[in-house]
């Protein structure tokens, strides 16, 4: 796999607290230029991002972001929102208390909810899997695919640890056929991120393959 099948896979991300417009704005250059699948940028900067890249890029945003335990109310605020400011597509992130709960039919209300807002637009589910047992995990592959979501993601990159070789494997093991794999946090090399992509991710939430390119 050469690099450029690679980066066409990965959601070029910037989600620092520090984030400022000309930063998002490079990010949005580079996605371009080295033809990622997307950005994935905070919500604040969905509106303006969107009308500078207009269709030449798709544009990721994440919500209830980055613990997950705001009410679904707010989390369906924050999806229609987005989508009116021209979100291409929403990675949302789970109420990881009401998983220890066991508090499943919840969890796959909210995530049903908002696939419904979304659409045709792409949904995808962070679980926060360096917070989860095993169990957990699986539960949450049953869940992501009963709900209808179209990816489960790994994490946020703002806990205590990123996407691991061996939950991509027990996502790609439990996971519903229709639902695909990201990968996120943590990415920091081509060899890598092909290893994971050969595990069973389709997407791959990093900043480090661009910036390697770039020489940084």
């Amino acid at each position: 796999m050469n690099q450029q099948e690679i980066l066409a896979k990965v959601d070029h991300t910037l989600l620092a607290q520090t984030a400022i417009w000309e930063e998002v704005k490079q990010i949005c250059d580079d996605a371009i230029y080295y033809k990622t699948a997307s950005v994935c940028i905070p919500p604040s900067f969905v509106k303006r991002a969107k009308e500078y890249v207009k269709d030449a890029m798709q544009i990721c945003t994440v919500i209830g972001f980055p613990n997950g335990y705001m009410t679904k109310e707010t989390k369906k605020f924050e999806t229609k929102d987005a989508l009116t400011n021209g979100a291409d597509e929403i990675d949302m992130v789970i109420s990881i208390g009401n998983l220890k709960e066991k508090k499943y039919e919840e969890i796959k209300q909210e995530i049903g909810e908002l696939k419904e807002i979304c659409g045709n637009k792409i949904l995808k589910v962070i679980i926060e899997t360096c917070l989860l047992a095993e169990e957990e995990k699986v539960k949450m592959c049953e869940i992501v695919t009963e709900a209808g979501a179209d990816f489960i993601k790994t994490s946020t990159g703002f806990s205590t640890a990123g996407a691991t070789f061996e939950d991509v494997k027990l996502f790609q093991k439990y996971v519903g056929k229709d639902v695909k794999i990201k990968a996120a946090g943590g990415i920091s090399s081509f060899a890598d991120a092909e290893k994971f992509i050969e595990l069973g991710a389709s997407r791959l939430g990093t900043s480090r393959l661009i910036k390697i390119m770039k020489g940084n």
